[in-house]
């Protein structure tokens, strides 16, 4: 079955993989004397994963070097259990990929796009069109198919990259910061598409974003990156219940003083615009927040309010990186 449930079959449908779909081991790329990746280990299980991470951490690059694109110092890539050292083109057959920028080419409408796209991919004339047709109206583009792009605005501009990433019902997914540019409208309505694809659709993807909502709501792993490296990765699930509790915490006093004493014992502290801190106690201390209160006397600091919180993917990343 393809993506969009309805369409004829065409020769590129199989049984979607099982994975994992992604599986990089030691894999250096350097850009002059810098390090865009360094040693980087992961897996990639089938299903949505983010990779999540501040610009600049390497996510971007980690895509292009998966699909072929940049040849890596060291280290080995299986994308779809096929080596990308070897097999770079059969793998680009199957992956579907939406970039960061935009890859339209002037002159060209929609329809006449995303067919052309889905021939690139391998499917005969007919079915390419007859596919155009089928997935520009499942991205809310059926009215305006017969548009040419750079008439476009930025968010229908996003989704002419996803219905082009899609129309050949591929096996993965590649998904380069989706919601770039778009407005809060259209911004949630590119994250249905996407959670609709992966929950409901049964699409392998890759949700490459330093936005940590867009990740949380549409993947259920997560690779976290930093400066180049692998931070952390798990389900995200798992990674939210870590040992410890996040408490949301208000003092009367000198806060900043009282977040450098709460780091110095070994406590994650992110401030909000409330006045109001999320400290994250790690371990079987996390339990009580009698711990927080004992600091407070000590510190002569006065407890306005303390209350446990649910933790969040904005917990799991701040300590990832170490973010203060």
């Amino acid at each position: 079955m393809t993506p969009l449930g309805d369409a004829q079959t065409h020769p590129l449908d199989a049984p979607r993989f099982a994975g994992p779909v992604v599986q990089c081991q030691n894999l250096s790329v350097r850009f002059g004397k810098n390090w865009a990746l360094n040693d980087v280990t992961a897996v990639f299980p089938a299903g949505a994963v983010g990779l999540l991470g501040p610009n600049g951490a390497g996510k971007s690059t980690l895509l292009k070097a998966l699909l072929g694109f940049i040849v890596p110092e060291k280290g080995t890539m299986k994308v779809i259990d096929m080596d990308v050292a070897t097999s770079p083109l059969e793998i680009r057959k199957r992956i579907g990929y939406m970039p960061e920028s935009d890859a339209h080419i002037p002159g060209m409408n929609a329809v006449s796009f995303v067919a052309y796209c889905a021939q690139l991919s391998g499917l005969p004339a007919t079915d390419a069109m007859q596919r155009a047709h089928e997935v520009l109206y499942y991205v809310g583009l059926g009215e305006a198919r017969y548009r040419n792009i750079e008439t476009y605005s930025t968010g229908m501009k996003q989704r002419i990259k996803l219905a082009q990433a899609i129309v050949h019902d591929p096996d993965l997914l590649f998904l380069d910061e989706p919601t770039n540019g778009m407005d809060p409208k259209g911004r949630d309505e590119m994250l249905e598409l996407i959670h609709d694809l992966a929950h409901n659709k049964n699409v392998n993807l890759i949700l490459s974003s330093h936005l940590l909502p867009d990740v949380e709501f549409t993947c259920d792993h997560v690779v976290v990156m930093d400066k180049g490296t692998v931070a952390t990765y798990g389900p995200i699930k798992a990674l939210k219940g870590t040992t410890g509790r996040v408490y949301e915490m208000r003092i009367k006093g000198d806060e900043q003083l009282f977040i450098s004493v709460l780091r110095g014992e070994g406590f994650d502290v992110k401030d909000s615009d409330e006045d109001v801190m999320r400290v994250f106690v790690p371990g079987a201390a996390g339990d009580n927040p009698k711990v927080l209160f004992e600091l407070a006397a000590r510190e002569r600091v006065q407890v306005r309010h303390v209350r446990p919180s649910v933790p969040t993917l904005e917990d799991v990343f701040a300590r990832a990186v170490g973010e203060k």
